[in-house]
């Protein structure tokens, strides 16, 4: 096994399909790709790229930690009880344990995800 991994950021297998949890859709009807490249410490690690189209719903990190870069789109991101804050294709940003708030995807986003938890 390697401890080198590059993340294929254009994956030529095919995702994991999903659509936002009814309990947390706000606007849209957004739909989710996974791919999953990478686990890794017992699982807690994991790797990959996401995309989601347009729409909005509410983020729920709970105990997970969650780095991301953002390959291509646009989002924003409002805290609760901040202001919005948006990212698009060149921007990183990390969610930490414990994050709440809206997600608000405004054109296609596909971004790298690592998350801890």
């Amino acid at each position: 096994m390697s401890l080198l991994k590059t993340v294929d950021t254009d994956p030529s297998f095919a995702p994991r399909q999903s659509k936002a949890l009814p309990e947390r859709l706000i606007a849209g009807d957004p739909a989710f790709k996974t791919w999953a490249q990478d686990a890794a410490k017992d699982d807690l690690v994991h790797t990959g790229v996401w995309e989601a189209t347009p729409g909005e719903t509410r983020s729920i990190k709970g105990e997970t930690f969650e780095f991301c870069h953002i390959l291509a789109g646009v989002i924003e991101i409002t805290p609760d009880g901040g202001k919005p804050v948006t990212y698009r294709a060149g921007d990183s940003f990390v969610m930490k344990p414990g994050f709440t708030g809206i997600w608000k995807t405004i054109e296609t986003v596909r971004k790298i995800y690592v998350t801890v938890g």
